[in-house]
């Protein structure tokens, strides 16, 4: 499983690197830019993501923002429903944030601090993992 981690915080990151690195390639971006730039790249270069864990609230380019682009781009390339699964990952558990993050077309949602036994269902559940 190919992963990129994309949040401006060092801890979080930290977690997920650690906890993902067991299943496969970590990657990280800290912002939606990065993370955009990051997944077009990998396209490029047949490489796709498998997962994309993504914060919301960063610098420069959000989460929704960056979901946006990447699922424009895999609809442009007429790979959507192989495309990347995304997890959005974020403190913010406000039900418009919620809304807003699956109309952007996200696969899961988890609230921080991340339950790695409810990441580990997550990904059991899309068959990323066994």
């Amino acid at each position: 499983m190919r992963t990129l981690i994309v949040d401006d915080d060092f801890t979080n990151r930290l977690l997920l690197q650690t906890f993902l690195s067991r299943y496969g390639e970590c990657h990280i971006a800290v912002n939606g830019k990065e993370a955009v730039a990051a997944v077009r790249t990998a396209r490029q270069a047949g490489q796709k993501y498998d997962l994309i864990c993504m914060d919301i609230m960063m610098p420069e380019m959000d989460g929704h923002s960056a979901l946006r682009a990447i699922r424009d781009d895999e609809a442009a390339e007429g790979i959507f429903s192989k495309g990347a699964k995304v997890f959005m990952t974020t403190a913010l558990g406000e039900v418009d944030q919620v809304v807003t993050a699956f109309q952007s077309l996200c696969d899961a949602y988890l609230v921080k601090p991340i339950d790695l036994s409810k990441l580990l269902s997550k990904l059991q559940g899309f068959g990323l993992v066994r």
